[in-house]
């Protein structure tokens, strides 16, 4: 079993008298996570699957004595896909502030409805972890930094959502099952989502349109939204853990973009799922973004899993001078433009290295991208 970085560092706070909450997309692991720490336990433990109907009737109108017979002598209690559960914030905070000894662990596949749920009554009472699909380096913990580069081709078409991975030769399949079946699954059930057939149609669009700036209007005249609609899309997309946006960086220069964004997926095999493109990278013409997105959701893990909190974004003049990605952290800059081959043309634009001379720069390329995303 591959192992996640955020199993100790969830192990560190278990009984320290706080909720801890486990976000992410459905299938990136969080079930297989939680099964591995129970084992390791010697508090007694239940699993409460708020899917089911008869889970999410037991917190209605919860009290204290209730919620304590539900759960009976357990110390370790998992609550999974507590969004499900009208008055979950409310459940929580009762039994940790009756019952401190206990420990809850509350899973989430969307970010929108558990935060909105338990961030006001949780407010300095929990913890809280996410969890994406296989990262670059829980990978080569698991194989080796030799075989991982044998397969980042193929991690750029297929991605590293644990089934797929650990389904080898099957992934195309795989994929199609998630992006149909389970991962729009909490979105559809929105009562703000009133043309789930729309939704589809902006993925796609989105999917089209990874490494260039958006435009929700642009957007909206091509699938037939407004761009106020597509907007609200898209920021739920975000709670549910399948695109995140960069926005522009501008500070020195009058023709610097100041507004824009783009828009990645946090993985490339749902992105190529969406378009049913799962050819080889010889002969694709969207190698350039395919190595883009993969680029900057594996440093989105990397930073994530470190603690590293620093902004990142994108550069962009109005005359097109551009750099991929920026991290700014305690007033540093620091700006990396990615290229799928090392060719010697390759450089970073003077335009931004004249307006920003302190800043350290890099190209990535596929010979020296370990250190970037491991």
């Amino acid at each position: 079993m591959i192992s996640r970085i955020i199993e100790q560092q969830i192990n560190e706070k278990l009984f320290k008298g706080k909720v801890i909450t486990l976000i992410g997309a459905r299938q990136t692991g969080k079930t297989s996570l939680l099964k591995k720490l129970i084992s390791t336990q010697t508090e007694p433990s239940i699993w409460l699957n708020a899917d089911e109907f008869d889970i999410k009737e037991r917190f209605r109108n919860p009290t204290s004595t209730s919620l304590k017979a539900l759960i009976g002598n357990n110390k370790l209690v998992i609550i999974d896909e507590a969004q499900n559960i009208d008055e979950i914030g409310l459940a929580l905070k009762l039994l940790i502030d009756t019952y401190p000894e206990i420990q809850i662990i509350a899973t989430g596949s969307s970010a929108f409805e558990l935060q909105n749920k338990t961030n006001e009554p949780l407010t300095g009472r929990k913890f809280e972890f996410q969890l994406y699909p296989f990262s670059y380096t829980e990978l080569t913990n698991h194989t080796s930094e030799l075989i991982e580069k044998r397969l980042l081709n193929h991690r750029l078409v297929f991605g590293s959502y644990p089934e797929v991975v650990n389904n080898f030769g099957n992934e195309i399949e795989v994929l199609k099952l998630i992006s149909d079946s389970y991962l729009y699954r909490d979105l559809l059930m929105l009562d703000s989502i009133k043309k789930p057939e729309k939704l589809i149609k902006l993925l796609q669009a989105l999917a089209y349109q990874v490494g260039n700036e958006v435009s929700y209007n642009e957007i909206g005249n091509l699938i037939g939204l407004d761009s106020k609609t597509v907007e609200s899309y898209v920021q739920l997309l975000e709670k549910s853990y399948v695109v995140f946006r960069l926005h522009s960086f501008s500070k020195n220069l009058r023709n610097e973009l100041k507004n824009s964004k783009k828009i990645y997926f946090y993985d490339n095999g749902i992105r190529n799922a969406l378009i049913s493109s799962f050819q080889l990278l010889e002969g694709r013409q969207d190698v350039g973004a395919l190595w883009e997105n993969y680029l900057v959701s594996e440093r989105l893990k990397r930073n994530q899993y470190a603690k590293f909190y620093g902004n990142a974004y994108f550069w962009r003049t109005k005359d097109k001078q551009e750099i991929d990605y920026l991290e700014e952290k305690d007033g540093k800059l620091r700006a990396f433009e990615f290229k799928w081959a090392n060719k010697k043309k390759n450089y970073i634009t003077k335009t931004f290295t004249n307006a920003y001379p302190e800043s350290e720069t890099a190209i990535i390329h596929s010979e020296n991208y370990v250190d970037f995303v491991g």
